[in-house]
């Protein structure tokens, strides 16, 4: 499958299996850089007709819309120079050491995230909880992020920062707070399951750049269930 229908199917399934497609569109076109009148302009439509889909005033698109909405997304990238394209296709190049990754179809409170994934918050600063979700980072291990260099961080991002990284295979913590520290790229939420324990500089890394550090213990399948049903509520 090459590039331009992998990242379709992608798209297509976010958008029908979402409880709320119109945000989805709005999400995906906002990844694009695409402007509302831009797109309907490329779909023959009024942008007004755009506007209503998205936000759910008018009845969800069916297949064949969604199936043009699409196309015009990545025919639009393409006049643009691929950048989108470019950006997924490195994204999927290097999965080594990544479990899962998702983008959720709109933004999710911090705390109602925490609380979704029974985390229990080691950091005093309340600043990051006050931001917001819009996907998660499932890492295998701990020597990803010991591993990793600067131009293959940036895919434990997907297409927005404003995520949760959750490690496993964590026995201190402090590493992976380190790395995140020195790193100009910042997520929204780091959650360690099941550590060992966690270094008292992991937390005092953490709440110096107002990231929540939070545990879980649920069990691994339990919690790679709760992160994808966190996004189809």
């Amino acid at each position: 499958m090459n590039i331009k229908d992998a990242l379709s199917e992608k798209i297509a399934g976010e958008i029908t299996l979402s409880p709320k497609p119109g945000q989805t569109i709005r999400k995906w076109r906002n990844v694009f850089g695409i402007s509302q009148t831009e797109l309907a302009n490329f779909l023959k439509l009024s942008p007004s007709v755009v506007s209503d889909y998205e936000s759910g005033r008018r009845k969800s698109p069916g297949i064949q819309t969604v199936k043009k909405i699409i196309e015009a997304f990545i025919e639009i990238d393409e006049k643009h120079g691929g950048k989108i394209l470019r950006q997924y296709n490195s994204m999927i190049e290097t999965q080594e050491g990544i479990m899962e990754i998702m983008e959720y179809p709109y933004s999710i409170p911090a705390e109602k995230f925490i609380r979704e994934i029974d985390g229990n918050i080691l950091t005093t600063n309340e600043i990051g909880l006050k931001k917001n979700v819009k996907g998660f980072t499932l890492v295998d291990s701990v020597k990803t992020i010991e591993t990793i260099n600067s131009g293959d961080y940036n895919r434990l991002y997907g297409w927005s920062t404003e995520r949760a990284i959750i490690f496993t295979g964590i026995r201190y913590g402090r590493s992976p707070m380190i790395a995140i520290r020195v790193h100009p790229v910042k997520p929204t939420v780091v959650v360690y399951h099941r550590p060992g324990s966690v270094d008292s500089l992991a937390i005092k890394l953490a709440d110096r750049e107002n990231i929540p550090l939070v545990t879980t213990l649920m069990a691994l399948d339990d919690l790679k269930k709760k992160l994808v049903s966190i996004g189809e509520k």
